[in-house]
């Protein structure tokens, strides 16, 4: 008997289990609540959970349900921020930043048509919202240069914004 409980010892001491369930664990780097990634990101907590029940960002949870978030996460909230505020309905940043983490070395085999015709059916409406805001551009551009008040007005803009400077007819351009 007693040879059996010391090779039961042994065993229970000696053997380990190797489970794999499937879980994929993200969190690196930092962790922190909602409110100082609202904090680092400028996104309001309110429009972070808008963004959760999008499902845009999946924020782990506490064992008191508080969401907390990483490194990526902070990463994901700016590249959302970024599709949507340059026009990219919600629906559609989702589907791409899924297709960003497709690790298919084949991105025409992970793309399905339906997305393709989703992608290609934005594509036409930022299309037109770029020549419609052309052409606001451009009606305001020739009004203020019928104006008096033009010149002084275009070059007070200019000053402000250097980068502009380069995109924005001059005076003498017309």
């Amino acid at each position: 008997m007693r040879r059996f409980v010391d090779t039961a010892r042994e065993f229970s001491m000696s053997a380990t289990l190797d489970f794999d369930i499937g879980v994929k664990v993200k969190r690196t780097g930092i962790v922190v609540k909602i409110g100082e990634l609202s904090r680092r990101t400028g996104v309001s907590t309110r429009l972070l959970r808008y963004y959760e029940e999008q499902g845009l960002i999946a924020p782990a949870r506490t064992t008191n349900t508080y969401r907390t978030y990483d490194d990526a996460d902070v990463a994901r909230v700016v590249q959302v921020v970024g599709l949507v505020r340059a026009g990219v309905p919600t629906r559609l940043t989702k589907v791409l930043l899924d297709l960003e983490e497709t690790q298919a070395d084949d991105l025409a085999a992970a793309c399905p048509r339906q997305v393709a015709e989703m992608l290609a059916e934005e594509l036409t409406g930022l299309d037109e919202r770029i020549a419609c805001l052309t052409r606001s551009r451009q009606t305001l551009n020739d009004y203020l240069q019928r104006t008096e008040h033009a010149a002084a007005i275009l070059e007070g803009a200019l000053a402000r914004s250097p980068d502009r400077a380069a995109a924005t007819p001059s005076m003498a351009d017309h």
